[in-house]
């Protein structure tokens, strides 16, 4: 999946002329926390976010507050280092820079030109798309060896109890790396007797391991 896929088209920016003012008005009327800031071209030059807004602003605990600070232009509060992305940049790999950097925004740019937008927000949404944890289906984890046509074995397995797979995840054991484990999302909310299944072909089912479900 690529970000053009799941970023938010419809973009609010403003100019680095414009003030704090504008960008507090603008934040509070889209209720939305990050705006990028673009020249009179259009192109990206910074990006702002409620706490930079935050930051700028008068306390309200401040008994001389200095209100004309809001007139200041946003290129005086602005971040112009910006991270940005492709529309054609995969989502996992903007998902490492969302964990690597800590940020919670990120502007799609195509052109010098901002062209989208893809939050942390959208970033969850689509784990959870991409994992089918929203549709009514069965978590099964299996661990099997880290060697080639465990996962076809596996959904071979699946496939003689007619059950719809509506997502695969595969991470390596945290304690062996000779082993994986292979997380299926299965349409059916009764995985007994598949899960059956798997552990009489000799493997490990780590998930579901409850009463009701035959070890």
């Amino acid at each position: 999946m690529v970000i053009e896929e799941i970023m938010n088209q419809n973009v609010f920016s403003l100019e680095e002329n414009q003030t704090i003012a504008d960008a507090i008005k603008m934040m509070r009327e889209k209720n939305i926390r990050h705006l990028p800031i673009v020249n009179s071209e259009g192109e990206l030059t910074g990006i702002i976010s409620d706490r930079d807004i935050k930051d700028a602003s008068p306390s309200i605990l401040d008994s001389n507050p200095n209100k004309d600070v809001l007139q200041s232009p946003l290129s005086s509060i602005m971040k112009k280092d910006v991270i940005t992305a492709h529309p054609l940049d995969f989502v996992e790999e903007i998902s490492t820079i969302f964990y690597e950097q800590r940020i919670s925004s990120i502007p799609i740019v195509e052109n010098r030109k901002v062209i989208g937008m893809v939050t942390e927000t959208d970033m969850l949404h689509t784990l959870i798309l991409l994992t089918g944890a929203h549709q009514p289906s069965s978590h099964i984890e299996v661990q099997v060896e880290n060697v080639s046509g465990q996962l076809a074995d596996i959904t071979q397995i699946i496939k003689k109890r007619n059950f719809n797979i509506i997502s695969v995840l595969v991470y390596p054991c945290s304690h062996n790396e000779k082993f994986k484990n292979i997380v299926f999302r299965i349409q059916t909310m009764n995985p007994t007797s598949v899960v059956n299944d798997i552990k009489n072909e000799g493997y490990e089912v780590l998930w579901p391991n409850m009463p009701g479900v035959q070890k």
